[in-house]
């Protein structure tokens, strides 16, 4: 760890020369990705050298110990020693935490994709119950939700639900809701009163920007078609809906929600964009080796992460063995505590990588 800190505070060294180049100044790209990289590592930097002084100052108290002191100064001596000694142990796990690489997708939008899983109608119902915690989670984060696409299911919910919620950080609090949410209930139709269990899949994606994922035109197939929906005013009679297949890939996303085809094919293309950067991520990802992975933010759709038992109105994340009871609550939105779990245990397993 000392060794990566080292390299940091010379290349921070070499930075600080680089930003007060004129020749670097009258190039503004150049110069604004290095006062990026500067600010980024300063923090860094600075308490490397606390560490650096503390350690410094715990040495020449040890050796003062060696000198012939009175017993009055020798206990102040000893104190201080002590003083310092927790101080820079505090200073190297802050180091550490430091050091954990950070996500850059952290502060972006996130694109969330459920879907209905095995369960047939009721599977829908609970993809909905899904939709409306993550809106309400949203609303109380104060950030704005935009629906993408959906495919409603007759007896209420939805078959597949895509929606962006736009606010800082917000990617950072949700990522870790991808994989296979788990309902455990008594249907309203069921007569008997048995439990049935059904599952909706969830897909946090970020959403991208150009400079991230770039699109070949010639890679993606249009096309437009009316819009189907529940009959009445809802229904389209132009073509507005859009479907984008990606040829490389073979992956298809379709749009009819807006009542302009403009709007449908830019939201497509926002969530064809979104998919296609996480494939990419997830292949890059799979070439890490799997001591190297956290365990919590790996984000597999096929995992299966939560159960929401109603009988005994307890939610469990099966990742980090947390369970909670208070089920009516949390599909109101309120899903600090459980967020704040998860990211708290990535963050201890990532600082286990930190040598």
């Amino acid at each position: 760890m000392l060794e990566k800190l080292k390299f940091i505070e010379e290349r921070y060294e070499e930075l600080s020369k680089k930003i007060s180049d004129p020749e670097i100044i009258n190039n503004i790209p150049e110069w604004q990705k290095y006062v990026k990289e500067h600010a980024d590592i300063e923090p860094i930097v600075l308490k490397y050298r606390e560490y650096n002084e503390t350690v410094k100052q715990l040495e020449e108290s040890k050796e003062m110990l060696k000198d012939k002191l009175d017993d009055e100064f020798r206990e102040l001596v000893k104190l201080e020693v002590e003083e310092l000694t927790e101080k820079s142990e505090k200073l190297t796990q802050e180091l550490r935490a430091l050091l954990i690489p950070k996500d850059p997708n952290d502060d972006k939008n996130v694109i969330m994709e459920i879907r209905a899983g095995a369960g047939g109608d009721e599977a829908g119902i609970f993809a909905g119950d899904l939709f409306r915690m993550y809106t309400r989670f949203a609303e109380r984060q104060h950030w704005k939700v935009e629906m993408m696409s959906s495919n409603e299911q007759g007896v209420g919910g939805f078959k597949e639900v895509i929606f962006m919620i736009k606010g800082k950080g917000a990617y950072s609090k949700l990522k870790y809701e991808s994989g296979v949410h788990r309902v455990q209930r008594v249907p309203a139709t069921e007569s008997s009163g048995r439990i049935h269990t059904s599952t909706a899949t969830v897909a946090v994606l970020p959403e991208v920007d150009d400079i991230d994922i770039e699109i070949n035109p010639a890679d993606v197939r249009v096309d437009v078609y009316r819009s189907s929906g529940n009959g009445g005013q809802s229904v389209n009679t132009t073509d507005s809906a859009v479907r984008l297949t990606h040829i490389p890939t073979g992956m298809v996303v379709a749009c009819q929600d807006e009542k302009s085809q403009l709007k449908n094919k830019e939201k497509a293309f926002k969530i064809l964009k979104a998919r296609l950067y996480e494939k990419m991520m997830q292949e890059k990802n799979a070439e890490i080796a799997e001591a190297r992975r956290s365990q919590v933010g790996t984000g597999d759709r096929s995992a299966k992460i939560r159960t929401y038992n109603f009988p005994q109105g307890r939610i469990t994340d099966h990742r980090i063995n947390m369970t909670v009871y208070k089920l009516e609550a949390f599909l109101d939105g309120e899903i600090d505590e459980m967020l704040d779990a998860l990211i708290t245990t990535d963050q201890a397993e990532r600082l286990q990588q930190v040598e």
